[in-house]
């Protein structure tokens, strides 16, 4: 693979985009001068920074889940859910440092690959980035769901949002993710999977932001009837939990959004010079994508004292251990 994009490595829906004469070939490897069919510069990213932030983010997220295993005080439906978010962050993280990996032996002669090699690392690594997709999505209206039951339901909670019932989500969420991931790398070439993706994403910030609605709107209400059952530091802990989610839906949106508008793009004006323009930035939108799984543990242990306070332990322990 000489001089090779890293579109080889994309999701394949984009891959099929950039593969069609109507659409632009993503290039990250490429000299400045480089240009597409269309004739638009592409935007050239190091291959050694999507290295760098992917092992930073990998080592991020690792900390994460093993600090929520390790305390027992971190037990609980919503920190599953979290320490679920940070292992699809984490799928973005391995994928793309395998990826980078993988095209850097490459491109220095250090590794020889086949065309079946190639395709199946190719259709390994689209899984998981798709499945990353997916499943954070799903995660984020499970938390925020399992926010909107602890600040209306608080006295029945327990009963609600037992240990089993959120193993059952967890697993079904995963399987549900994986097996869709699977069928949409299936059938990549078909703009229906573009749709499904961003339909998704459409309605699952529209069922958050509803679910916000009414929690914003009635928690003031709602507090004081708490507060007289003598319940105020829950309903304190429910609604700065509430307020984590939005900090880290907020991030997805951004970092996510530009994205999801370049597939909404290859639907509507895939021959559009402005929408080409556009489709030239994707390794920029495969930056932000990264810098996602990279910022969602700082908000984890910011937000979360014991978080915080298990992660200082560890990272003190490893020190005190390599010293």
């Amino acid at each position: 693979m000489n001089d090779s994009s890293r579109h080889h490595f994309s999701m394949k829906h984009m891959d099929y985009m950039y593969n069609t004469e109507n659409n632009i070939t993503s290039n990250s490897s490429a000299t400045p001068g480089d240009m597409n069919a269309t004739g638009i510069a592409q935007i050239m990213i190091p291959q050694e920074l999507f290295l760098m932030l992917g092992l930073i983010s990998l080592v991020e997220n690792i900390l994460v889940v093993v600090a929520i295993i390790k305390n027992r005080n971190l037990h609980s439906p919503m920190y599953y859910f979290i320490c679920c978010l940070a292992v699809s962050d984490m799928l973005v993280s391995v994928s793309n440092v395998v990826e980078t990996l993988f095209m850097l032996l490459t491109e220095h002669g250090l590794l020889l690959v086949t065309a079946k090699m190639l395709q199946h690392l190719d259709n390994v690594i689209d899984i998981m980035i798709c499945s990353s997709v997916v499943s954070s999505l799903s995660f984020l209206c499970t938390i925020a769901a399992d926010r909107y039951i602890t600040i209306f339901y608080a006295l029945r909670y327990h009963s609600i949002m037992t240990t089993q019932r959120a193993v059952t989500i967890i697993a079904v969420v995963w399987l549900t993710s994986i097996t869709s991931s699977s069928l949409f790398i299936v059938y990549h070439t078909d703009n229906a999977v573009i749709a499904c993706l961003v339909t998704f994403f459409g309605v699952t910030l529209v069922f958050t932001a509803v679910l916000y609605l009414h929690m914003f709107i009635l928690a003031h209400v709602h507090s004081r009837r708490i507060m007289a059952l003598h319940k105020s530091r829950r309903q304190a802990t429910s609604m700065k939990g509430a307020i984590t989610l939005t900090i880290l839906l907020g991030v997805f949106i951004i970092c996510w959004g530009p994205f999801f508008l370049h597939l909404i793009l290859i639907l509507t004006c895939p021959t559009n010079p402005y929408c080409k323009c556009y489709f030239s930035h994707f390794n920029l939108f495969l930056i932000l994508i990264i810098c996602n799984s990279l910022i969602d543990p700082l908000i984890y242990a910011y937000r979360s004292q014991e978080l915080r306070k298990t992660l200082k332990e560890m990272i003190f322990c490893s020190w005190c251990f390599a010293m």
